[in-house]
């Protein structure tokens, strides 16, 4: 009798984050954008380190508002639930925002795909503060 090995597929569910959205819009509108390129998010990202020290000093919904997703199945008082960052809790990133609207059409998460697709655009389209 031949064993059939099945691998169990994870295909991460996520819906937009509407909070997190019009959050990142604010930062925009106001100037709180890092205009850097498509491939820095790896190095702009904040480190495990700086994501547990923000939500230590403000709260988990704190957190909650530099994403633009959120995983409906992971409980939401874990890291695990919140997709997508766009921002280092100080600023919006463009590459995140890149990063994030390429991962959410990878994955078929086309309200998050769209978002930040909208988020790029008007960070594309906004004159830096300082430069009026």
């Amino acid at each position: 009798m031949r064993a059939i090995l099945l691998m169990e597929v994870s295909i991460m569910s996520a819906t937009l984050y509407r909070k997190g959205y019009e959050h990142a819009h604010e930062l925009v509108e106001r100037g709180q954008v890092v205009r850097d390129q498509r491939d820095d998010w790896s190095e702009h990202q904040p480190s495990t380190e700086d994501e547990n020290d923000f939500i230590r000093r403000h709260s988990m919904d704190e957190y909650g508002k530099w994403h633009l997703g959120i995983d409906p199945n992971e409980p939401a008082d874990t890291k695990a639930h919140w997709k997508f960052p766009y921002g280092d809790f100080k600023k919006v990133h463009r590459c995140a925002v890149i990063s994030a609207e390429s991962r959410a059409g990878q994955y078929k998460h086309l309200d998050i795909e769209k978002a930040a697709k909208e988020l790029l655009e008007l960070i594309d389209a906004e004159v830096p503060s300082a430069s009026r």
